[in-house]
């Protein structure tokens, strides 16, 4: 028998899917609302390819457009995480791990190196290209689940430079505060302009009781402000794997056992079934035993497994996509509202985290569904 290896809650017999753990509305879905991702890599998961209006690839200086990026790779792992966090309509899981925005369209910007490293000159790159083709997309966010070079406070460095111009054209920029846990930002994190977000860990549970901090970095800007200036769910957050690697593979099997639980006959029946993709031999797999069940137990681990196709992720880079997806829900509620007064309803919304440090937590956690009403109250009507 193989144990989820994710906090178990008493009311919920799963991982709990993003709007349970946030209490969002259901009411708004991001429709109408484009978020651009800038990361190392992507794949055109079927939570989201309906809805992917461009996929640029910015690995060169010239920059290409198009769907050459069907083939999964290791690299595409972490914007496919974030892009279906954000906005992913949970197909595959039968809507059970739909996003908050899963109506919103996406616009994907590869900009990892051809060592597919992701350095400033990179992160750069990718954003001159959605200044330059924000209007053409009607971009209105973008999600920057990565981090430069080293840490700066400079006004002019060249990514604040481009973070304060996307906000000019009215464009709202989250960005992940990174995972250190040190008093210390690396742009586009520091800029002042952006949405900085730090995370919690809920250890699954939506009661804000069982909340913790997450290990997130944090500093206090030139003007005396804290960053980050929200918290979010960084931890047990469902993604999919990316099909066709590896690891998917060995996921669909796991994930079909834990699901089987004490049904002994199942359960043996796909050890057998999936013994090549488990790296099981044959005679192993038609008797499986105590070592069997622990090499199984401990490859369920590696790989997060939640079930056949999701597995649970964790990092800033998780809940800065979160926070691109409540922004969706609000400037549905309300397109009419910058990006500094999107800031400031979720500012003023979000809930201090009881016993943590102001300076690593800013206003607190956001709180998606009294942001939108707040952002729906202020709407004008039509």
């Amino acid at each position: 028998m193989l144990l989820p290896t994710y906090p178990q809650h008493p009311e919920y017999s799963s991982l709990l899917a993003t709007p349970v753990r946030m209490h969002a509305s259901t009411a708004y879905t991001g429709r109408g609302i484009v978020i651009a991702f800038i990361d190392s890599g992507f794949y055109p998961h079927p939570d989201i390819a309906s809805r992917v209006l461009c996929h640029a690839d910015a690995t060169h200086t010239v920059i290409t457009e198009g769907t050459r990026y069907r083939r999964p790779a290791w690299y595409s792992w972490h914007g496919q995480m974030t892009s279906v966090i954000a906005a992913g309509n949970g197909c595959v899981s039968n809507g059970q791990y739909q996003s908050l925005a899963p109506d919103a369209n996406l616009v994907l910007v590869k900009v990892s190196n051809p060592r597919k490293r992701i350095k400033e000159a990179d992160i750069l790159r990718g954003m001159r290209w959605i200044i330059d083709n924000a209007q053409r997309f009607k971009i209105r966010i973008v999600n920057l689940s990565v981090g430069g070079d080293f840490p700066s406070d400079n006004p002019d460095h060249p990514i604040h430079q481009a973070v304060r111009i996307l906000t000019r054209m009215n464009i709202v920029v989250v960005a992940a505060a990174g995972n250190s846990n040190l008093p210390v930002l690396i742009p586009p994190a520091s800029a002042p302009e952006a949405i900085t977000v730090g995370g919690i860990n809920d250890h699954n549970s939506p009661e804000m009781t069982q909340w913790s901090l997450y290990h997130n970095n944090y500093c206090e800007t030139p003007d005396g402000s804290f960053k980050p200036e929200i918290l979010a769910p960084a931890a047990w957050i469902a993604s999919p794997f990316v099909p066709g690697t590896k690891a998917a593979r060995e996921a669909y099997w796991l994930g079909q056992i834990l699901k089987a639980k004490d049904d002994e006959t199942t359960v043996n029946r796909l050890i057998q079934a999936g013994c090549a993709e488990l790296g099981l031999s044959r005679r192993a797999a038609a008797k499986p035993n105590e070592h069997i069940f622990a090499k199984l137990q401990a490859q369920l681990a590696a790989h997060k497994v939640v079930d056949a196709n999701y597995q649970f992720v964790d990092g800033t880079s998780v809940a800065a996509a979160i926070v691109s997806s409540v922004a969706a829900q609000i400037l549905e509620a309300n397109p009419r509202l910058s990006p500094q007064e999107v800031k400031f309803l979720m500012m003023t919304a979000a809930k201090q985290l009881p016993n943590a440090p102001l300076e690593m937590q800013g206003a607190g956690v956001i709180d998606a569904f009294s942001s939108v009403q707040l952002a729906a109250m202020t709407a004008t009507p039509s």
